[in-house]
């Protein structure tokens, strides 16, 4: 038995890096889909964990298809708005609410009525901001900006996110009774790697679409190309599967995709050990054994030397002991300072070195001196690069497309 999801078909969305399909034919894949089409019967709010690419919005999706709910089903983004703008955007407004609120608009919640509400990178949404979200999911209704009269709401929300919410709990960035609210249902969407009975399903469900895009006849997947899929980690998901399969196919020969067509290309830190010798990178083939560096003997002494965690606690102590002025703010100030050096000035990349959101880095970056507060122009064309990379909308496009 096999499930197939994916995304509606839209011109707009033929470059999109969300995942697109979703197979089910992993036999624990099979258990999960058969959870996620139980909690689906239910109103109860869903909130849908995984790492970024392994389709969580195709489960919120096929959330609301099993659902029988009548209303729209309206994905937004979280993590493409500014706090400026994504109250206004949620919850909607009156007309002369703000500057520029030249007509009354209603929200993404008012949209969605009837219907089901995704709000992806939950993760991201202000601290302010979780607390009108929690008293729009208790009271069941909601208050436009500039209003005082509530509007009653039919809503299901399912939420995502890519991070770990019961960390940022802990540590003070998420509420925790907006925690409790939003996982009454869960479901954990495993990555590619922990599911590698659908890895070849998709990989042949990608070629299927990609052969008509190209024009091409019936392509075959080699012995050789199948197992290099299942051996591999996947560390970008189902997003990074399609791209290799697209690549494979433009290349190929013969009517055939083998090993050496298939472009992997793991970021620094993300493939393992084993498989470094497998690795086909740019087309051009397999890692020679005699590129790989040679064992080398351990070194008694290198047990002893202290870590840099412990080399930074030592630090720290002798600071204590000083009695360093405003020791927490200088502390922080370098932290943020090092991390944004060492990701290129790339804030997405800066956040994911350190754990925490985006959003949250903007605010450390506008603290310590990094990220100019009034310099809005700044701010938008860092974040378009980070958009870039990552896949985020842009505040024009973070309603998604349906």
């Amino acid at each position: 038995m096999e499930r197939l999801l994916t995304l509606p078909e839209s011109p707009a969305s033929a470059l999109s890096i969300r995942a697109k399909a979703l197979v089910f034919h992993d036999p624990n894949s099979l258990q999960l889909l058969a959870h996620i089409e139980r909690i689906a019967l239910s109103d109860a709010t869903v909130l849908v964990t995984g790492e970024t690419g392994t389709g969580k919005e195709l489960v919120a999706r096929h959330l609301h298809a099993v659902s029988g709910r009548r209303g729209p089903f309206v994905p937004v983004n979280c993590g493409a708005f500014s706090e400026s703008l994504i109250d206004a955007e949620l919850f909607g407004h009156e007309s002369g609410a703000f500057t520029g609120a030249s007509q009354a608009r209603a929200g993404w919640f008012e949209a969605a009525n009837g219907g089901t509400l995704f709000l992806d990178e939950i993760g991201d949404l202000p601290l302010a901001l979780q607390v009108k979200l929690l008293r729009v999911l208790q009271e069941r209704q909601v208050v436009r900006l500039g209003s005082r009269k509530g509007i009653p709401l039919d809503v299901r929300l399912v939420a995502a996110t890519n991070i770990d919410l019961a960390r940022a709990v802990e540590a003070q960035h998420f509420r925790a009774d907006l925690f409790y609210r939003l996982s009454v249902a869960s479901v954990r969407l495993p990555p590619l790697r922990e599911r590698p009975g659908d890895i070849v399903p998709l990989a042949r469900h990608f070629m299927a679409v990609y052969r008509g895009r190209l024009q091409i006849d019936e392509v075959a997947l080699s012995d050789d190309a199948q197992a290099l899929l299942r051996t591999y980690s996947w560390p970008g998901n189902i997003r990074e599967l399609e791209n290799a399969i697209h690549y494979a196919l433009i290349v190929c020969r013969d009517g055939v995709i083998r090993a050496e067509d298939v472009r992997l290309v793991p970021l620094a830190g993300q493939a393992n050990a084993n498989e470094s010798a497998r690795l086909v990178v740019g087309g051009v083939g397999a890692m020679p054994p005699a590129t790989a560096p040679a064992p080398s003997m351990p070194d008694a002494s290198a047990d002893e030397s202290p870590s840099a965690l412990a080399r930074l606690q030592d630090a720290l102590s002798a600071l204590l002991q000083q009695g360093e002025a405003e020791l927490f703010q200088k502390v922080e100030s370098a932290l943020v300072h090092a991390a944004y050096a060492h990701a290129g000035q790339n804030q997405v990349r800066a956040a994911r070195v350190l754990g925490i959101t985006r959003n949250m880095l903007r605010t450390q970056l506008k603290r310590h001196g990094l990220l100019a507060a009034a310099d809005e122009g700044e701010g938008r064309s860092s974040s378009a690069s980070d958009e870039a990379e990552t896949g985020d909308a842009p505040l024009g496009s973070a309603l998604l497309p349906l």
